[in-house]
């Protein structure tokens, strides 16, 4: 198995990935994306953009809308933000959740062609590396989001690691892993306290390395893409 690494935010000469690719948003969406479909949403619509997400939400039956704009605050129009621990409590059983985000969203959308596509985070990444392995897979590319100018990434960077370490055969600590969440830039912003937007406890909750037994694998239904 071969192994890659993109970055969302520099993909300038950078070429495309066709056969798996693994999308990671540690902080936050797809934390918050596992957290819905374990609160029984039917499905995830991941959509670029807020008013595509708002006029999608409008044709759907009982849908509840998710979403950010660039720097964590909640997306205008939308039922949540893009707050994992907000959902919790959160009543999605059965109900589709439309998810706009300006990173996690926007790399799967990019990367749409590829013959296996995975959203993933920490808190489902050792399914995410048992379903690959299932598939087959010769080729893994991981995206990594959540590099920006102010921003190291290194949550998501940590996240490709485990999960590469796992495909390796390798059985690393979950801990060190967690711990560069935590003291990743954007984690550091959650645990500040000061960004009434970005909550200590999504951050707890972001930390949590396997807590789901499920891959989010991303399927194409038409024009859209769907989690299930």
């Amino acid at each position: 198995m071969k192994f890659s690494r993109v970055f969302l935010n520099r993909l300038q000469n950078q070429p495309d990935a066709r056969d798996t690719v693994v999308v990671i948003d540690v902080l936050r969406s797809f934390t918050t994306a596992a957290v819905a479909l374990d609160r029984g949403a039917s499905a995830i619509y991941p959509v670029e953009g807020v008013s595509a997400g708002v006029v999608l939400a409008g044709t759907l039956v009982d849908a509840v809308s998710v979403g950010a704009i660039e720097g964590g605050d909640p997306a205008p129009g939308f039922d949540f933000g893009n707050s994992p621990s907000r959902l919790l409590d959160a009543d999605l059983a059965g109900k589709p959740v439309v998810m706009s985000t300006a990173a996690g969203v926007r790399g799967l959308q990019r990367f749409r062609q590829a013959r296996q596509l995975y959203a993933t985070s920490l808190v489902c990444a050792r399914a995410t590396a048992e379903a690959i392995r299932a598939a087959g897979a010769t080729e893994v590319c991981f995206v990594i989001t959540g590099e920006w100018v102010d921003r190291d990434g290194d949550e998501d960077i940590a996240c490709a690691d485990y999960i590469e370490a796992l495909l390796r055969g390798d059985q690393p600590a979950p801990e060190g892993f967690a711990r560069r969440v935590r003291d990743s830039d954007f984690g550091q912003r959650f645990a500040a306290g000061t960004w009434p937007n970005l909550p200590s406890a999504d951050l707890e909750l972001a930390a949590r390395v396997d807590l789901f037994g499920f891959a989010m694998q991303v399927q194409s239904e038409g024009d859209r893409l769907v989690i299930r």
